[in-house]
């Protein structure tokens, strides 16, 4: 089935699947049935069955999933079975976060390059990595062949970062300025936006 064929719901539900999966597996499990995955991720089994099936036949009737199989399936699903490396722009509070969480370097993603425009930290080094100037994101990424940018900069200065990142030939963009990016097609953007979701989950939370 092509991609554009698959719901992005399905997609989106896919690591959930797979951060459940591993917790299993590191307890001891070898294989898991769509009813017990169902109560981990608070979801139906018929749900999960019709998301998997989605890339073919997955499971045993009366046994259930193997654990490892499954995962290494999800893994290559979603791409995440070879590394991928990051330029990210902005290393103030929110860039500052996330090179410090331990879940990027330890897993398939690796900030690879860092940029921002202040000339009090251009040049030194942030969790290990050498911060460059801003107006160097072009080059720099196209030199490196990253295909992953995000985006941790003010507002206003998002265009621009977002058309460097584009001309250094990005092809996926994590927005966390709260601003609209329109780009060229074939760039996926993805807007990390949390007021918004604040915003959605207030609504269900009042009857």
């Amino acid at each position: 089935m092509k991609k554009a064929e698959i719901p992005k719901e399905t997609v989106n539900r896919l690591p959930l699947y797979l951060r459940c999966l591993n917790r299993i597996l590191l307890r001891g499990h070898k294989t898991i049935s769509s009813s017990e995955l169902a109560n981990l991720v608070s979801m139906g089994p018929a749900k999960i069955r019709k998301d998997l099936s989605y890339f073919g036949k997955f499971g045993t009737r009366g046994v259930g999933y193997e654990v490892k199989p499954l995962i290494a399936r999800i893994r290559e699903i979603l791409n995440l079975d070879k590394n991928w490396t990051l330029a990210l722009v902005g290393v103030g509070n929110v860039g500052s976060a996330l090179l410090s969480y331990p879940g990027f370097n330890r897993g398939c993603f690796k900030f690879e390059l860092i940029f921002d425009d202040d000339p009090e930290i251009i040049g030194k080094e942030i969790s290990g990595k050498k911060v460059h100037d801003s107006s160097e994101i072009s080059d720099l990424v196209k030199k490196s062949s990253i295909k992953i940018g995000i985006i941790a900069v003010p507002n206003e200065k998002a265009y621009d970062v977002a058309d460097q990142l584009v001309r250094g030939g990005i092809s996926g963009i994590i927005n966390f300025a709260p601003v609209y990016l329109d780009t060229p097609d074939g760039v996926k953007v993805y807007q990390i936006d949390l007021s918004t979701e604040l915003s959605s989950l207030t609504y269900h939370l009042v009857s």
